[in-house]
């Protein structure tokens, strides 16, 4: 289960929270979606994703080679609360905004590029 310290240490980084608002926003996403939309290194993508499923923050699922993140459904009510009160944050966040957008305008988009 997680703690409160926990939660919200995940939640000090940058780069977690913008994935946090991303899965929040968009349901499930894939590593190579979670990449170019945050534009950073896929590695270190790889490690905050690592870091927010120990936690039980995310669930994943394989699909062959690739790997599918989403908001974990079994997070304790008050994780979630927290996660939803900062989605008007997240959406008037300019950062949070130019990661939707090349989320949104990555190619191989909506056929899924790992599809």
């Amino acid at each position: 289960m997680i703690t409160e310290a926990d939660f919200f240490n995940a939640m000090a980084d940058e780069t977690r929270r913008r994935i946090l608002a991303l899965l929040s926003a968009h349901g499930e996403l894939c590593v190579c979606e979670l990449h170019v939309a945050l534009d950073i290194q896929q590695p270190k993508v790889s490690r905050h994703l690592s870091v927010l499923r120990d936690l039980d923050i995310l669930s994943m699922r394989r699909a062959g080679t690739w790997i599918f993140y989403r908001l974990n459904p079994q997070l304790p009510t008050w994780c979630s609360s927290v996660l939803t009160l900062m989605k008007p944050v997240w959406n008037g966040n300019s950062l949070c905004q130019e990661d939707t957008a090349r989320l949104l305008f990555m190619e191989n988009r909506p056929m899924r590029c790992c599809a």
